[in-house]
């Protein structure tokens, strides 16, 4: 293979034109494919690439497909085109994707023992969020602001997680949630109650961070509190017979909706107004479970804000560019149920999270741009790096990816082996900030709720939280480093290098030669912990079981690994770059 050098002189290394959008048929039949690549025939050795195709054997189901390859990975996550093909008898004929779920049912209940009767209902749901998501209108053309292209990122991942079996499944008619749903460009007011004091449950790392939640009206009555609420969580709850109650005796008012509209950003409950962050509560099933906020969670948020502090502040300090949007608040209904105590549904039900708004924590003249979007496999909005790099030579975009992995790598593993603290930088939880060229400057991390602390390194701040609240907060240390080196490396990085590699092909292995320089010079300088020189070392990755997971139906939390061959160790980057790193 022609070195790094070499393929700089060629033609200057332009980017190759990004891939059209797949219709909903064949983004289903890929994410499928991508799934039991990762989790069933490639652990059991049932897979092979070749010519320009990867063949995969479902070996208790008895069938062998095949798929083209628009380019192969490293890392296995290889880009597919085409329809998903079977083999029958000496002939090839194509398997759509009701087809292609229906042999994962059966090789999953052949494989694991386990029935799932949700599993092809849930892959139909996604396909029908997909396609009705293409079939959409999209905002098109430039943006008149950061605010604008920022909201664009967060409203436009069409197909999802692409190692996720049903990615955008979600409870209900499509054409009834669309009207919440960020693909959807959904912006809308809240729905505000106002609540008697001593019914409402709150707590907060510092009063004023519950303006956010106050200044949403002005005719809250005297004794009253205003409590927002999702419009489509309020329809769900309204009939609950305690909330009608209350509506009935006055404790509770129904203020209707009103106030500065709220964006949906891609999580779907969590909205933006262009100050302030709001998470709330959704009775809805999206992707693996419904999205709502638990009372630990409320707690916990408001809780690691106030411990992560130090900690977020030495990071900032050591490595400048990189911060934390802080959880300081929430608020919720507590109104007693029958033994007297808060009634649990709608406790939860109308639970809001604040979450800082970016002016608190974005650099001066920085544009924020929503990490899963700018890695997307096909490019549907104006953050993709097609467009940041447009015209970019392949030094340049080398160039850009290593100023990004600056940004990126050092705090969240320091956060690991110096605090104890367990970052979840997912795609859809980082924030990646450009100048005007498009160049990373910052880089900002989201969402505590995926946030944990190892135990060993939090003894006293966990002994002094309910057990309830501390419990959830904790990751023991290897299962930890699981969680970091997926959410960082496999979830991150590798998708992100993907993109790159789409658009510069011949660049992959020196854009992984670029992450592992990256991280021995951080091994170099902060000492070498031995879990990362096994990184370096080229130990297997770990990716989560998304699809196993699924199947099995269990919480995200017990979500199991598979281990993926790591492009990282020193002798593969020297083979794969003809002698150069």
């Amino acid at each position: 293979m022609p070195s790094l050098t070499d393929s700089l002189h060629e033609q200057g290394r332009t980017p190759v034109t990004p891939a059209e959008l797949p219709t909903a048929d064949e983004a289903v039949a890929h994410t499928l494919l991508n799934c039991l690549l990762r989790e069933v025939s490639a652990p059991e050795h049932q897979s092979v690439v070749a010519d320009g195709r990867l063949l995969l054997r479902l070996p208790r189901r008895g069938v062998l497909l095949r798929v083209a390859l628009r380019r192969t990975s490293l890392l296995g996550a290889h880009r597919f085109t085409g329809p998903v093909e079977e083999q029958r008898g000496d002939a090839w004929g194509a398997v759509d994707w009701r087809r292609l779920a229906e042999y994962t049912h059966d090789e999953l209940a052949l494989r694991t023992g386990v029935r799932n009767e949700e599993f092809l209902e849930q892959v139909a749901s996604s396909h029908e969020a997909v396609d009705t998501a293409l079939a959409g209108t999209r905002p098109t053309g430039p943006t008149d602001d950061r605010l604008s292209t920022y909201m664009r990122s967060e409203q436009s991942l069409l197909f999802g997680h692409r190692f996720h079996p049903t990615p955008k499944a979600r409870t209900g008619d499509p054409r009834a949630w669309s009207a919440y749903a960020p693909e959807a460009g959904a912006s809308f007011p809240l729905r505000h109650l106002a609540v008697r004091a001593d019914l409402i449950a709150e707590e907060y790392a510092d009063p004023s961070a519950l303006a956010p939640l106050d200044r949403q009206r002005t005719d809250v009555p005297d004794g009253y509190r205003l409590l927002p609420a999702h419009p489509w969580q309020y329809e769900t709850l309204r009939e609950h017979p305690l909330l009608r109650a209350a509506l009935e005796r006055g404790d509770v008012l129904d203020l209707g909706p009103g106030g500065q509209p709220f964006a949906a950003t891609a999580s779907v409950r969590t909205l933006y107004d262009g100050e302030t962050f709001l998470k709330f509560s959704l009775n809805v099933r999206i992707t693996n479970c419904l999205r709502k906020n638990s009372s630990y969670e409320l707690s916990g948020a408001v809780a690691l804000t106030r411990v992560l502090a130090p900690a977020l502040a030495d990071l900032a300090e050591r490595f400048p560019g990189n911060d934390m949007l802080r959880e300081p608040a929430y608020r919720t209904l507590a109104l007693p149920g029958p033994d007297g105590t808060p009634d649990r549904e709608l406790f939860e039900g109308f639970g809001v999270i604040v979450r800082e708004g970016l002016p608190r924590r974005l650099a001066p003249g920085a544009t924020p741009l929503l990490a899963a979007a700018v890695a997307d496999e096909y490019p549907s909005g104006p953050a993709h790096l097609s467009g940041l790099l447009a015209g970019a030579d392949e030094q340049t975009a080398l160039d850009w990816w290593t100023a990004y992995l600056d940004l990126l790598l050092p705090p969240v593993l320091a956060a690991y082996f110096d605090h104890g603290l367990v970052l979840e930088p997912h795609l859809q939880n980082v924030l990646i900030c450009v100048d005007g060229e498009g160049r990373p400057v910052q880089v900002l991390f989201r969402d505590l709720e995926g946030t944990k602390l190892v135990p060993d390194h939090h003894e006293d701040t966990l002994g002094a939280l309910p057990p309830e609240v501390a419990g959830p907060l904790t990751y023991d240390a290897q299962r930890g480093w699981d969680r970091v080196v997926y959410c960082l490396l496999v979830n991150h990085v590798a998708e992100v290098l993907a993109a790159l590699a789409d658009l510069y092909p011949r660049a992959e292995a020196a854009l992984w030669g670029r992450v592992r320089v990256t991280l021995r010079a951080y091994s170099e300088r902060f000492g070498c912990p031995p879990r990362l020189a096994a990184l370096l070392a080229g130990v297997p990755l770990p990716a989560k079981a998304n699809l196993l997971t699924r199947w099995e139906r269990k919480a995200d939390r017990e979500a199991g690994y598979v281990r993926l061959p790591s492009p990282l160790a020193e002798d593969i980057q020297r083979d794969t770059t003809g002698g150069t790193r």
